[in-house]
Order: C-alpha cells, then structure tokens, then sequence
C-alpha cells in the first residue's frame, strides 16, 4: 500500500457511514469472546470456533507429508504454552513454571494469544511427552517450527537445539539426543522481537501502529509440532516445470547424512502413475509426464507424487504435490508480454495482506486462511499479489489448489532511513531473500518475485537491480518485479532491471507501456474507501484515499476503474495490474470486504464479470 494518500474530510466518511445502502443484518455487530473470555476488538466469524484444544490443528506442511497428507505422522505443540515477558538479559527458566500462558501459535499482540500485548523478549516453555514409537528403531525426532518473530532460541531439556534468525522463514532440529530415556520433555523458546526497533524484515508491523502500519506479530506466529524420521531423511523436495511442459525437475535436500542413499519419485495423476525418476538425492532428476496437464488458474490441475528415500534397510516416504506449468516474458505482437504456459495472460490482482482482526498476522483457522483466496477467486481475479509478508505453508497450498497466481513481496524492512543501513543490515536482508526465495520454490502459485515495495529499506536504486538479479539467479524458472511502485515513494526511480516496469496509481488505474526489456503492470491502484460502522477497527485514525459515500457507489467506482483496464490496457500492451485492496485493514477501509470478513461491500457478480472482460480483453494473442 502506497505511503502517498489523498486526503478526504472525514465528515465525508462520517457522512458514507449515515448513508451506506447495507441490509441491517450485514450492520449489525457482533462481537465474540475468545477462548479465555476476552472479547475481541474486532471478531471474525471464526474467533469463537478457536480454543487451546483446536488452535490450527491441519498438518501445517502439504509439499512434504510424512508418509501422506492424508494420514501424517506428527505430533502438534499448539496449544497453550507457559509464556512470560523478558528484560532479554536473564537466564532460560528452565525448571520453572511461568506466570502466564499463551496460546500458540497466536502472535502475543493477538487477542487469540491471550496475551494481547507485546515484548521485545520473551520466554515460552511447555512440557511434552513425546510418543514412545517416535524414537523406536533408530529414529529421530525433529522439531519443527513454521515460523517465530523475529529471533529464536530453542533448548530441550536445558540444552540448545537451535538458534534461528529471521521471522518469516520455517525450521526445523533434530532433537533426539537432547530427550531423556523416559517422561516429560522440557522445551524452552527465548525470543527477542524488536520489530521496527531493528533494521530487520518486518513488512507492515510497527511498535506504533499508524496509517498503512499495522499492530506487530511478535513470538511464535505458525505452527510447531514434531515428527519422527529415519537417520537420513527428505527436509525439501521440489518440482520445477521443464520449459516443453512434459516434465518437471526434482530437486531435494536431506536431513543427515546421505551417503549411498537412493530417491525414487513417482508422479500420479488422478490416482494413475504417469511418470517416475530414480537417482542420487540432492542432485536434479529429470521426471517425464505422460500425457502432460498444466495448471493455470482456469484449470488449476496438481499432480500427486511419492518420494522414497532409501539408504540401507531405512527409507524415509513422504507424498508431495506440484502443477504443471510456466511462466516468462515473451514478445507478443512486438510487445514485452507475461506469458503463462506460453500464452499471454493477463495477471489481474488484488493485494492481500494477510492481516486478521482476531489472529494480526496468523488466520484464526485454516478455513479463515482459505476464506480469502477463495473469495478472490469467486470475485474473478486470477492473481494475489502477497504484500511484504511471506504466509504459512497451507495459504499457498489453498492458492495452488483454488487456482491463482501469486506474486511474492519480499516483506520490508522499516521505512524511512534508507540512508542509514549498514552494510551488515543490507548483507541480513540479502541472505533473508535467499532465504524465502529457497523455501518457497515449490510453490506451484507463485509466478513472481518483488524484492522491494516503493522503495521501502531500499538503500539505492541499484539495490533493486542487484536483488532481481540474485533472485533471478536463484530462481530462474520465474520472473521478477525488481521494484514495485517506481514513481513512490522512497527512493524514488526506475532500476531498469528485473522483467517488470511497475508504477503505483491511486487511483488509477496507471497504464504504462513496456519498454524493450520487460513487460509492464500497474502494481497498485483503486483503493476506494468505505467504511462499514460495526465493522471497523477501533480506536484508528481512519487512513482515507478515495471516500465513497455508499455501497453502490463503491461498487459503481470499482467497475469503472477497471473498465480502464479493459479498454485501454490491450492497446497499451499491460501485462497485470493489482487493485488494493480484498479486505480492510485496520485503519485503511478500501478493502473489498470487510476487516472482520462480515460483510462483503460490492456486488459480487457485477465485479466478477468487468474482472473476467478485462482479463479477456488483455489476454487475447491478437491484441493491439
């Protein structure tokens, strides 16, 4: 979201909440308490469903089932947890119970959390027995964490597993020789989570929330659960599409050692086998597909694969999924195009930001987490465009699944004092790309990359061009947006880099042309607000860019703006363009639905059909 606002009075907003043409049902207010009686500022339809017996309890890793999705073997640690605040100088408690408790894996400032506050340091510690059968035969037993703001240290039993930094990637530890023979198992996780105190990843979050910044995420955010594994076993396995679409490259990393090991992976479709490679594990296996299926948002088709990892009389199965498809930049009647499967698509987006009333940046359920990308498809988008914040495992799964393209924002780090990191803090945020970049590879959704948001912790304009080639270099299968927002805000100036020249527009919609190296889309726009009384955050500044006074005329704005796309973008030659935004977020009401996800605020059949006409219109090979 652009830092760069039109102001409008807010006895207009005052005025559009009098006057909005809303059934009083979809009005009214409902609030709900949470799992420990408190009552959420803002609640979901989901709020109430959560408890500590049921807090996010679908296995969190759908690319790596161990053995299936349908039948994992794991054990889940969300639930409550002994939580107390820190100075960040005393010791780990080990061996003492602390005085509250959180319920992971909320973020503390959630009122899901129980907490509802935050702390630059902090403590969890949970007692777990762990399965005798996770250790029988030689196994080892992994702990796994989604994902922890922003640096974590774990101990079990008194002992260091692991210390991992960065607050938007996953990891994982062998703990095994950390268990003792027999009873409880003491697992300590130290935090610290300055937030925007420290020039690290943080996104939208802000100590001191405020217009387009939202309420920090601090602590554990995602799932943690453990799993038992065999000495040597699969820690990633990727399937990248071949540019002839009859085959995809499997590439996997292990956990220990994995000399003499053998992988075989076969690939299924509807239940059938139509392929199989078998080969050295972390060396790339080329896997043919007959009769080959793409995947697009139309037809969002996944194949099924099994992988066995074999080293001696051990073998470690586990099932994964991918889509058959390709995405580039190609010259489509003389113009710089986005090409999906080789076919010019047009890559029509909202921005999602992932933020939740109840859970701030984790959704009370999985089916809250779907609720969005789903009615982003109902609306007629194809694409999302991920804003600064990188998602658990399952949101992606759903985006796979559904069928809508994804580009993937690297989240940023504090804005306004470009010119004043270091070289250490530019080095972080290189390693913390490569980072996402590697994790999420395998995500069939996401077609592109976004390194930097209208300059936002981008030090340089080079810095863009330097990041898109990293990323470029990494991860040569998709395309990438080295600067989101060239005209805005920090920063300010085209890199001449990546494959996408990328203007912000409020409202817009902008229509820039490509230029001799990269197709072109409008990477924000719209942004037309209404506010829903009973719906809205409270005790926020309301942030207003584009005040509408009423249901229909919100409905009316949206179907013009894009009607722009649609009849003057084909003669342009845009390849996308994301409108801001699918909900509201705290102070910001330009959302599609509201932030509760109570009320829907347009007319969905009227925004599904100029979305599928624009579309259409700018997808057609022959346009001019």
């Amino acid at each position: 979201m652009t830092a760069r606002r039109r102001a409008v009075g807010y006895s207009t907003l005052v005025s559009a909440f009098i006057t909005m043409g809303f059934a009083s049902a979809a009005m009214a207010s409902d609030p709900s308490t949470t799992w420990n009686g408190k009552e959420a500022p803002l609640s979901t339809p989901w709020t109430s469903e959560v408890s500590p017996g049921n807090a996010l309890p679908e296995y969190p890793r759908p690319q790596l089932a161990r053995p299936s999705l349908e039948h994992p073997r794991w054990m889940s640690l969300n639930g409550l947890w002994q939580f107390a605040s820190s100075d960040g100088k005393g010791a780990p408690p080990f061996g003492q119970v602390l005085k509250d408790q959180v319920l992971v894996p909320y973020p503390i400032e959630s009122v899901l959390s129980g907490v509802q506050k935050h702390a630059d340091f902090m403590f969890y510690r949970r007692m777990v027995d762990v399965p005798a059968d996770f250790t029988a035969h030689g196994q080892h037993v992994r702990l796994n964490f989604g994902g922890v703001g922003q640096d974590a240290t774990v101990y079990v039993n008194g002992k260091q597993v692991v210390n991992h930094t960065g607050g938007y990637t996953s990891f994982s530890t062998d703990i095994t020789s950390a268990l003792r023979a027999s009873g409880a198992q003491e697992i300590v996780v130290a935090v610290h989570a300055p937030v925007d105190g420290a020039n690290v990843m943080v996104g939208k979050q802000r100590l001191k929330p405020d217009g387009s910044f939202y309420t920090a995420a601090s602590g554990i955010w995602q799932t943690v659960w453990l799993e038992p594994v065999p000495a040597s076993s699969l820690a990633q396995l990727n399937f990248t599409p071949t540019q002839s679409l009859d085959a995809f490259t499997v590439t996997s990393r292990t956990d220990g050692s994995d000399d003499g090991a053998t992988l075989q992976v076969t690939a299924y479709a509807d239940g059938k086998p139509v392929g199989e490679a078998k080969g050295a594990p972390g060396k790339p296996l080329r896997l043919a597909i007959a009769h080959p299926h793409p995947w697009s948002p139309q037809d969002p088709f996944l194949y099924t694969f099994k992988a066995t990892l074999t080293q001696g009389k051990q073998s470690d199965e586990v099932t994964s999924y991918a889509g058959l498809r390709t995405v580039a930049i190609k010259k489509v009647n003389g113009r710089n195009r986005i090409v999906l499967n080789n076919k010019p698509t047009f890559l029509l987006a909202t921005l999602d930001q992932g933020y939740w009333p109840d859970g701030i940046y984790t959704a009370p359920t999985d089916e809250a987490l779907k609720f969005d990308i789903q009615k982003t498809k109902d609306l007629g988008f194809n694409t999302i465009r991920k804003h600064i914040k990188v998602e658990p495992a399952r949101w992606y799964y759903w985006a796979d699944r559904i069928g809508l393209m994804v580009w993937q924002d690297m989240p940023a780090l504090p804005n306004g004092h470009n010119d004043k990191l270091s070289d250490a803090d530019k080095a972080t945020f290189r390693a913390d790309v490569t980072s996402i970049v590697g994790q999420l590879s395998g995500v069939t959704s996401i077609i592109g990359w976004i390194p930097f948001n209208e300059g936002w912790g981008q030090w340089s304009i080079p810095a863009a061009a330097e990041l898109a080639a990293q990323i470029k270099q990494q991860d040569p299968s998709r395309i990438v947006d080295a600067r989101s927002g060239a005209n805005c805000c920090d920063t300010k100036g085209d890199p001449h880099a990546g494959d996408v020249y990328d203007i912000h527009d409020y409202q817009g919609p902008g229509l820039p042309s490509p230029d001799a190296e990269r197709a072109s889309m409008d990477g924000e726009h719209g942004g037309l607000t209404l506010g829903v009384p009973g719906h809205v955050w409270p005790n926020t500044p309301i942030n207003p860019y584009g005040a509408v006074k009423d249901r229909d005329a919100l409905n009316a704005g949206y179907v013009a703006n894009t009607a722009v796309l649609r009849d003057k973008g084909p003669a342009v030659g845009m390849s996308g363009s994301v409108y801001t935004q699918i909900t509201d977020v705290e102070g910001e009401h330009n959302g599609l639905y509201t932030y509760d996800r109570k009320v829907e605020k347009v007319v969905e059949s009227q925004v599904r059909a100029i979305n599928e006409a624009t579309i259409r219109a700018n997808s057609q090979v022959g346009a001019n």
